[in-house]
């Protein structure tokens, strides 16, 4: 079984400096200067060029701001390149909260154009393996374990979650949910590729 840890995920960028590098890449991708688009999504043209330059931490409305100013999905912000499967813990996350800081939004995954998503609740008891044979090419499965502890993921190298935590995994190989406490529950979505 895989546990992936905060250990093995240090190499990657943070979380802001990700973000400021997305700002920058949609704001160059829309043709618009730091100036043009501060002004259009009505906020400070130095709070801008401090979040392109990872010192700043936007709130959600900041956020929303930018994206509407460039006719955007707020995700765009937060999207990371496709991985065959990825885990994101309870405490992790690109997270985004409001000014007053009472609601925190994270997003576990975006939505890809051409596919539908089919939303599941999951009652599952401990004792029996859930084995899934696989589904069409280009399935993707995200689950949001919201209670208890299960292993899931790829048959071959299933992954243990803990209450809170998120998993995605190309479901086109068998693939496993195995409820390690009673009650164990969690909410799947099935990402599936049209046509």
């Amino acid at each position: 079984m895989t546990d992936i840890t905060n250990d093995k995920l240090a190499i990657h960028l943070s979380r802001i400096d990700q973000l400021a590098l997305s700002i920058r890449r949609e704001r160059l991708a829309a043709g618009l200067s730091v100036t043009e688009l501060a002004k259009r999504a009505g906020v400070a043209k130095s709070t801008l060029s401090q979040l392109e330059s990872g010192l700043g931490n936007p709130s959600i409305e900041t956020l929303w701001a930018l994206a509407m100013a460039m006719g955007l999905q707020v995700t765009r912000f937060f999207e990371q390149p496709r991985q065959n499967t990825r885990v994101i813990r309870a405490n992790e996350g690109s997270t985004a909260y409001t000014e007053n800081g009472n609601y925190a939004a994270t997003l576990l995954a975006d939505c890809p154009a051409g596919v539908r998503r089919d939303i599941y609740r999951l009652e599952v008891q401990p004792g029996a393996l859930r084995q899934s044979l696989p589904h069409p090419p280009g399935t993707v499965e995200h689950v949001v374990l919201c209670s208890g502890s299960a292993n899931i993921g790829p048959a071959n190298e299933p992954v243990l979650l803990h209450a809170g935590d998120y998993i995605s995994y190309l479901a086109n190989a068998p693939h496993v949910f195995e409820a390690l406490e009673a009650d164990t529950t969690a909410v799947m979505v099935i990402e599936h590729p049209l046509g």
